[in-house]
């Protein structure tokens, strides 16, 4: 939803970074493995996927389109094979790691979350300009804090259905290695860092990029609020309309308070 706030500059580059990252996540959680496919068939078309975009940004074409339309983003916004092998990477992960320590959450959440925030910022800060500028160092701690407060709300809301039906505990909270009170900290100490530097991103990403991270503050304030949920906690859409709707007019991002 926050992607249609985005300035026409920066809009389709986004949707085609998303558009790569459901394919690879449906590879290893959705319909390959609801087809029957194992993790070894899996991983063959995880890499397969890897291969033909890299492949596509340096012969600028594929016949897959939505790898031919992320290629063309990555070329244009200068997204290379620093932010997009450590995505693939993070993926394999999900096909063979179960039960994650605090580095191998660190590390999953990096290549998951963080460096497709990063892709994103490639798309804010160089879309259409020549030469293209980058980031400042600022701007990605910002995003990398983001996308992990984004990826951790989401472990949150999805814990029992990751450990019933995937048999996965991303957060150390199955084992008891954390709790959900730590966890919520950290989500809000990356929020408020994220909030810190949105102000410094190009004005026609700034509503956007603050309407996702309000409604992710929602989210991390409702699942602090019932520390039992029996239903996945979501933000109903009369509240998302008024968080659309403060972005839209310019307001700063909502504060969290780790």
């Amino acid at each position: 939803m926050a992607t249609r706030l985005l300035g026409p500059r920066a809009r389709t580059h986004v949707r085609n970074i998303y558009a790569l990252v459901r394919v690879a996540d449906e590879i290893v959680d959705g319909p390959a493995m609801e087809a029957g496919l194992d993790a070894a068939g899996a991983a063959t078309l995880l890499d397969a996927l890897h291969d033909e975009t890299m492949a596509a940004i340096d012969r600028r074409f594929s016949s897959n389109l939505v790898v031919h339309a992320f290629a063309r983003t990555a070329r244009e916004c200068v997204i290379g094979a620093d932010l997009i092998d450590p995505f693939f990477a993070s993926m394999r992960t999900d096909l063979t790691v179960a039960t994650h320590d605090d580095a191998s959450h660190d590390s999953y959440v990096y290549g998951s979350a963080e460096v497709v925030g990063l892709m994103c910022l490639q798309v804010f800060v160089n879309a259409d300009q020549v030469p293209p500028p980058g980031a400042s160092s600022e701007l990605v701690d910002g995003a990398r804090r983001l996308g992990a407060a984004f990826q951790d709300v989401n472990f949150l809301r999805d814990l029992d259905h990751d450990e019933a039906a995937l048999g996965r505990d991303y957060l150390g909270i199955a084992t008891g290695d954390h709790d959900r009170e730590a966890v919520l900290d950290r989500i809000d100490a990356d929020l408020a860092a994220a909030a810190a530097v949105i102000p410094q991103l190009p004005a026609d990403c700034r509503r956007a990029v603050t309407a996702a991270h309000d409604l992710f503050a929602e989210l991390s304030r409702r699942l602090r609020a019932d520390p039992a949920p029996t239903a996945r906690v979501r933000v109903p859409d009369i509240v998302k309309a008024g968080l659309i709707a403060r972005a839209l007019v310019g307001a700063a991002p909502r504060r969290t308070s780790p």
